[in-house]
């Protein structure tokens, strides 16, 4: 160690000061640079393309020296980088899955050819991401391609995935999303950021060196995000899947909604992690895990250190000691200096104490690294952490006040444990809602395990075998239905129509039924006071008066949905299967009254009603069959410890249902929600309600806990809105009309929220699809008679399933050591 040869061993240990660093160099890569003339062009149907009189977007390094310009793409370079990923999708969708396994193994051996070149570009450009890390990579989803159809069998690809990053965005990210979408036979068009521009140049030369056919992967560069929003604007693209900080997912949300393609979101740069260390953790080590998540120098997630009152001491004198002598870190600008002048002088008028390596420099771009000691929860350099070597610290004095702590944050993307007790560790790690949780280690990352996160921080599983089903299609469904083109839309004022006129219904012995919508276990009106008529298709005479729910009701259902919540997923899969069994059998028990609500409008016969009211019961058997068959496991370690993969509920859901089969779509999602522990709001057919009302009778038969399942009917625009704008909603599932479709795109990104939106026509059928923010994985189509077919969705609305879910949102992950 450099200035240590009178040091002894003992006095090593007592500093754990680091040894000197390895001198770079940057040769090898400088000269591949030169060989383009530091001026990367497009990477188009296998060789780089340089268009004529295009924009082009300077990368400069660390040190403010120019590395390279890159091209920036225009809407024909686009149009042509489409023809060429379908042409190349033809291709290597038609190989064998054996063939393109060993495609994916050839670029290993490419890789240890060019690791030079490329760990030294990576360093230039600041993407991190080691060639040792991407040998992995390539190993884990080269295995899935051979297996493709072993294992995930009745499965086809979508066609040209487009993948968007930002600029802060690392490689390894950027790769995790490519590779899975090769292995399942797509093509693939990347849409790289500042920092990954030029690692995704070099590594698409070397994918197609390696065998991959021409178009196969091709790589857009651009000025900014919304070259992805260019990108989807193509009807060829099937599918965009983004990673990235959650400001620039939101503006391609935004920017797409409306234009019928689906996007997936993993906002994984920017999030706020809890660093979580208990009094019976190893100090040492939890503090030299500390120092390394914390003061990198560039850094993906901002790091709140969480302390338990009778470790503090322990913990501050340990991170004085291993704090002394470290370098600054260098920020990204001046103004980054600002923003963190800003929040350490709001610190120290809050009363935090200060740990620093070194006294910091009264100005420039470099700041040492500093501990807040005593911050609070709701400080703003807490909650909006700005960038630098800042690491707050609070305090907690039990379990419980850790996990209020570490669920504090918008954010959910995951959490680092320290303790030596592992009972604690595990009921801690499932209390937290993040995706991941590490257990006396942190930022471990391999393509094994399933990666995601709560809250904001996305809905999009990538990682394991389950976030192979983003880049898959049911063999069974039609191939994808023709793109639309967004409708011109005020967002304010979507679901602000007037009411219809307020109906007085006749209290006369003659006089229609009048229904009651159903919020926190209990029949009751409308808050509006209001009904609306029910009449046959094509008009008629009244048939009945039902609610007209609003805000206040959703509001109302809501609050109600997540005080039980909690509760029913705490159950035991056998409690929840007897309350469904229950449920079907008291659906049986009242067949007529059930059948003759849906027969009352004159859309269906008396015997298919029947027949549908059979099938329904049916369905809740089979989801009450399938509570104790959803499970996680151990996962596959590529090192020392142990992964648990854990399904979770996401929580409360709302269901807009579709205007045909009313009872059958009602009950396949209602058993599907409630089956997996999830607490659900549902909004009956604006055209068929009577069905979902009139099963207001069986749920009031039933066991469900008073608030698990609400029904509330009324317009569907104006209950859309109030579900959309709600942030204790975690899913939509919606059938309505297109500007529906495009606003719940363009609305549910703060939070994030899950959505399956299906656009249909006015006589019922669907006629375009929409996943905003994740995707659909597995269904299962089960055929009842010519005129009636639905769809069976195992796992929906579950957060970490199988490989049988329909929805894996978020895999909770943690490692134990």
């Amino acid at each position: 160690m450099a200035g240590s040869a009178t040091k002894t061993v003992y006095d090593i240990f007592q500093s754990m000061e680091y040894g000197p660093a390895a001198v770079s160099s940057t040769v090898t890569a400088q000269a591949w640079l030169d060989h383009h003339s530091r001026s990367l062009g497009l990477f188009i149907d296998g060789k780089f393309v340089r268009p004529a009189d295009r924009q082009s977007r300077s990368l400069t390094d660390s040190k403010g020296a120019n590395v390279c310009s890159t091209v920036c793409a225009v809407e024909d370079d686009v149009s042509l980088c489409a023809s060429s990923a379908v042409n190349g999708y033809k291709a290597w969708s038609g190989m064998t899955c054996y063939s393109r396994a060993k495609v994916l193994l050839r670029l290993v051996s490419s890789l240890g050819q060019h690791t030079k070149c490329v760990l030294e570009l990576c360093e230039l450009c600041e993407a991190s991401c080691s060639p040792s890390t991407l040998v992995r990579l390539l190993q884990y989803y080269s295995s899935w391609a051979q297996l493709r159809d072993t294992l995930i069998t009745n499965w086809t690809p979508l066609g040209v995935v487009a993948v968007v990053v930002s600029d802060d965005c690392s490689l390894y990210s950027l790769i995790l999303k490519v590779l899975p979408a090769l292995a399942m036979g797509n093509s693939v068009i990347v849409v790289p950021g500042r920092s990954t521009a030029a690692p995704a140049l070099l590594l698409a030369q070397l994918f197609v060196g390696a065998g991959l056919p021409a178009g196969a992967l091709n790589v857009l560069t651009g000025s900014d995000i919304m070259l992805g929003a260019t990108v989807a604007q193509d009807p060829r693209i099937s599918y965009i899947t983004y990673c990235g900080n959650k400001q620039d997912g939101v503006k391609l949300c935004k920017a797409t909604a409306g234009m019928g393609v689906p996007i997936s979101v993993s906002p994984c740069i920017g999030a706020t992690c809890s660093f979580i260390i208990f009094e019976s953790a190893d100090i040492d080590s939890a503090v030299d895990g500390v120092i390394e998540a914390a003061f990198k120098k560039k850094k993906e997630v901002h790091w709140v250190l969480c302390v338990q009152e009778s470790a503090l001491d322990s913990v501050v004198a340990r991170l004085s000691l291993r704090m002394s002598g470290m370098k600054c870190v260098g920020l990204s600008s001046e103004a980054d200096r600002v923003l963190v002048d800003a929040a350490v002088q709001e610190a120290q008028q809050q009363g935090a104490k200060l740990v620093q390596s070194c006294t910091a420099a009264p100005s420039g771009a470099l700041y040492p690294p500093t501990v807040l000691c005593g911050a609070a929860p709701s400080s703003s350099f807490v909650v909006n952490p700005c960038p630098g070597p800042l690491l707050p610290l609070m305090t907690f004095r039990s379990n419980t006040e850790a996990v209020t702590l570490g669920n504090h944050s918008p954010h959910g993307l995951a959490a680092s444990i320290w303790t030596e007790d592992l009972t604690l560790a595990l009921e801690t790690a499932k209390s937290l809602s993040v995706g991941s949780v590490w257990v006396n280690s942190h930022s471990v990352s391999d393509p094994c395990l399933p990666v995601s996160g709560h809250k904001d921080s996305g809905t999009c599983t990538d990682g394991g075998q389950e976030g192979l089903y983003q880049f898959l299609r049911p063999s069974c469904c039609s191939c994808p239905l023709p793109r639309s083109s967004p409708v011109s839309l005020d967002y304010t004022k979507f679901g602000t129509a007037a009411s219809p006129a307020i109906i007085v219904p006749d209290e006369s012995a003659s006089s229609p039924k009048s229904y009651l919508q159903f919020v926190g276990g209990k029949a009751c009106k409308a808050e509006s006071g209001c009904s609306v008529a029910v009449q046959p298709p094509g008009g008629g005479s009244v048939l009945a008066y039902c609610p007209d729910g609003g805000r206040k009701d959703v509001r109302n259902a809501v609050e109600a949905a997540s005080k039980v919540q909690p509760g029913w997923m705490k159950k035991s899969p056998s409690a929840r299967a007897q309350s469904l069994y229950s449920l079907a059998k008291n659906l049986e028990s009242k067949k007529k009254d059930m059948a003759a609500s849906l027969s009352i409008q004159g859309t269906l016969s008396a015997e298919e009603a029947e027949n549908e009211v059979d099938i329904s019961s049916a369905r809740l058997s089979d989801w009450a069959a399938y509570c104790d068959k959803l499970q996680g496991g151990s996962l596959p370690m590529p090192q020392s410890g142990s992964a648990l993969s854990i399904p979770e509920a996401l929580g409360v859901v709302g269901l807009v249902l579709p205007d045909k089969n009313p009872l059958l779509s009602m009950v396949t999602l209602l058993g599907a929600a409630i089956a997996t522990g999830n607490a659900v709001i549902m909004v009956p057919s604006q055209k068929n309600p009577l069905a979902a009302l009139a099963f207001i009778q069986v749920l009031q038969a039933s066991d469900l806990p008073a608030g698990l399942v609400n029904i509330i009917s009324g317009s569907r625009d104006q209950l859309t809105v109030a579900l959309a704008n709600h942030s204790v909603l975690k899913a939509i599932w919606y059938w309505g009309s297109a500007e529906g479709c495009q606003y719940l795109q363009y609305s549910c990104t703060c939070p994030l929220k899950t959505l399956r939106l299906f656009c249909q026509t006015d006589d019922g059928q669907r006629v375009n699809l929409y996943t905003a923010i994740s995707v659909n994985k597995k269904k299962k189509k089960c055929n009842v008679n010519a005129n009636l077919r639905a769809h069976v969705v195992p796992g929906l609305f579950v957060i970490g399933a199988n490989a049988l879910s329909d929805v894996t949102s978020v895999t909770r992950s943690f490692r134990v050591v």
